[in-house]
């Protein structure tokens, strides 16, 4: 199999690639409930021959190969959506009040596409490769769970892949861009503070303790952390997003909620905040006669891109691609003539995988600006591009049977 001959072989899926991400994405699905889409994605593979295996709450394995002793690469798609209402102009459009505005339902059509590929060529793979299909990206649980399930065991993994669709990059849709060895993607940390105050009416505040008083002091002040807490290359973001309290204009409320998330490229510098947040908030409303409570909920780590695995993955797919459609970090940044190493803002739970396992994250162009995909991920009116399935599809299969073919 030539890379050529591939890439062809993916191109002649095109539909029925299409045809999955259109199902999948007028059926949307979040978190664990994956009803309708775990039993599209196991019927699919079963049709193909394969024996899909669940994996934790909803997740899906199945192997590819087998037949020839060798180690064991793995790649993985995430299938969930977002609690998002579609407002999209597409003609397989969501309408049950959640979307996939994130691009999880092409991820999972090219894995699809990549199954139908690597069953073509199943006697040539030097080893296994195992897909996994993962539930709950966007609440950073999904990966935890198969790995707490036994993931990366049975065969045990040795190296992982994975591919992430981007709207709005100014490159031709199946230009794919590896990730620089190192942190790429940052650590997320969700949480809860509670100010507990002591209701009253609003014409008599003395006689009560106000929580939203104290809140307000307690949002001010965690800027504080990064304004004059952290280095200049401690590069971190704290966000309140929400703050809930009372029902009426007239009255004091007993208690105030915040929610909100943090992001870190350093365990160091993740640990210190959590620390801090914890201190100020409970601090301050001490000092207006309330009591804070922070509560960290879900959240993963920084996701570590290995060298090696950087390395030869750049050059399989530019083997697939050519030069035009494939760059890494390094070369866009000398392109635009910025040296620093290029970083998300947005956080991945398939870091827990990038903390077991060697692991590459790999981004593909899937909507030009200038084309109309303007709307960024995670907006009701975001579009992808289809015209990169194939190539998405391919470069899953592709990597992996090199990998393989290298390292076994």
């Amino acid at each position: 199999m030539t890379p050529k001959q591939l890439l062809e072989e993916a191109k002649e899926l095109q539909d029925t690639i299409v045809e999955n991400r259109r199902y999948l994405h007028a059926h949307a699905e979040t978190g664990f409930e994956l009803t309708e889409t775990l039993a599209f994605v196991k019927k699919q593979l079963e049709d193909m021959g394969y024996e899909p295996i669940p994996c934790g709450r909803a997740g899906l394995v199945a192997l590819a190969g087998g037949k020839k002793d060798g180690k064991v690469f793995m790649i993985r798609g995430d299938m969930d959506a977002l609690p998002i209402k579609e407002e999209a102009d597409v003609e397989f459009s969501s309408t049950n009040g959640r979307m996939h505005a994130c691009g999880h339902d092409m991820h999972t059509a090219m894995m699809l596409g990549a199954a139908r590929l690597l069953k073509e060529h199943e006697d040539e793979i030097q080893g296994t490769i195992k897909l996994m299909f993962q539930p709950s990206e966007e609440t950073f649980e999904g990966s935890h769970d198969m790995i707490q399930a036994g993931l990366l065991k049975n065969p045990e993994v040795d190296a992982a892949l994975m591919i992430h669709v981007m709207a709005g990059m100014p490159f031709a849709p199946g230009t794919v861009i590896v990730s620089a060895p190192g942190v790429s993607a940052p650590a997320a940390d969700y949480f809860e503070i509670t100010v507990q105050g002591k209701g009253c009416h609003g014409s008599m505040p003395n006689t009560g303790v106000d929580p939203l008083n104290a809140a307000a002091h307690i949002l001010i002040a965690l800027q504080e952390i990064n304004a004059r807490e952290l280095a200049m290359d401690d590069r971190a973001v704290l966000t309140i997003g929400t703050m809930n309290a009372g029902t009426a204009a007239n009255v004091i409320p007993d208690t105030v909620v915040m929610g909100g998330s943090i992001r870190t490229f350093d365990e160091a510098t993740r640990l210190f905040i959590k620390k801090r947040m914890t201190e100020i908030a409970e601090g301050l409303a001490k000092s207006f006669r309330a009591e804070a409570t922070v509560t960290f909920g879900s959240g993963c780590p920084t996701l570590v891109n290995d060298k090696e695995l950087s390395s030869c993955v750049e050059t399989y797919v530019k083997e697939l691609l050519g030069n035009q459609k494939a760059f890494s970090v390094a070369e866009l940044n000398a392109m635009s003539g910025d040296q620093q190493s290029s970083k998300s803002a947005g956080s991945e739970d398939f870091a827990y995988v990038s903390q077991e396992v060697p692991s590459i994250m790999l981004a593909l162009a899937a909507g030009q600006p200038e084309k109309g995909y303007r709307y960024p991920q995670h907006h009701p009116m975001v579009k992808f591009d289809e015209e990169a399935l194939a190539g998405g599809s391919a470069v899953y299969a592709y990597t992996a049977m090199r990998w393989l073919e290298e390292h076994s």
